[in-house]
Formats: structure tokens, sequence, C-alpha cells
């Protein structure tokens, strides 16, 4: 049960992280009221740094800012060294996946 909670939150914590990237380059495009950088940051150290990755080049939107160039994906390595590091407490471990 707590594997899937864990699971869970991982995988929405991403999706969120990739509808904000989306959401704010529409809001950016249409010139309305944009969501907080500080917002932003909050969701990928929490663990949605590899959505807000994605969506960062899905969408094209931060790509001239360094600290976003740069920081996305670094939480992003350190997000997949967690749950590598974890993955026998996270995910029913596949040895075909994961190999000891």
């Amino acid at each position: 049960m707590m594997q899937q909670l864990i699971v869970f939150y991982i995988v929405t914590a991403n999706l969120l992280g990739l509808w904000l990237m989306g959401s704010d380059k529409q809001k950016a495009r249409k010139k309305q009221w944009r969501i907080r950088e500080k917002t932003l940051w909050t969701v990928a150290v929490i663990g949605g740094a590899i959505g807000m990755t994605i969506g960062m080049f899905l969408f094209r939107h931060k790509t001239k800012h360094l600290a976003f160039l740069f920081g996305f994906p670094l939480l992003s390595i350190l997000d997949l060294a967690l749950i590598y590091f974890f993955r026998g407490h996270i995910l029913v471990t596949d040895p075909v996946l994961f190999p000891n």
C-alpha cells in the first residue's frame, strides 16, 4: 500500500510539473498573470523536477533562464537517483528492469 502511495505521489508531482510549465507558457503567450517562479521551483524540489524538465523542453519555456535550464535537469537527475536507490522500497522490484 505504501509503495502505491509513493508511486502515486511521484507520478502526480511530475504531471503537476508538466502541467504548470505548459500553463505558464500559455499564460506568457497571452500576456496574462503568470505562475510564480517560486511555485515552479517548489514543485520541482518536492519531486516534480522530471515533469518540469520535460515541460520546459516540450513547451520551450524558461529555456533562456540558466537557473531553470540547469537546475531542473539537475534536480531530475537527483530524483532519478533517489528513485533508483530506493527502488526496492518504492517499486515492486523487477529483476529485468533493476538488476542487482
